[in-house]
């Protein structure tokens, strides 16, 4: 079988390109697409965390799904180059801590 060459990609960016720290990211599903909204989160007591919305984009189910390969991808190297990525217990969905 015969696979194609993928294309050659030219990135640029737009005059509205702006670069943001996020440690929040929510996500919305829908049946036609995904929105991701990033924040940053800042504890304000042991009992009140403030996020602070400042960016939501919408993607494709399929976009979703290249972006979690290519996450997945990138965090396995990171971990191989500088070792395991811990979570906080409380961040983490399913565990026993709230999750904020």
């Amino acid at each position: 079988m015969n696979i194609p060459k993928p294309p050659k990609v030219n990135l640029s960016n737009t005059a509205e390109y702006r670069e943001s720290y996020a440690n929040s990211v929510q996500i919305h599903v829908s049946v036609w697409d995904f929105l991701l909204t990033f924040g940053r989160l800042q504890s304000q007591t042991p009992e009140l965390v403030e996020v602070q919305n400042f960016q939501s984009i919408y993607c494709s189910p399929q976009q979703a799904k290249a972006l979690l390969m290519i996450l997945k991808q990138n965090v396995e190297n990171y971990e191989k180059a500088f070792g395991e990525i811990k979570l906080d217990p409380q961040m983490v969905p399913g565990s026993t801590g709230p999750v904020n």
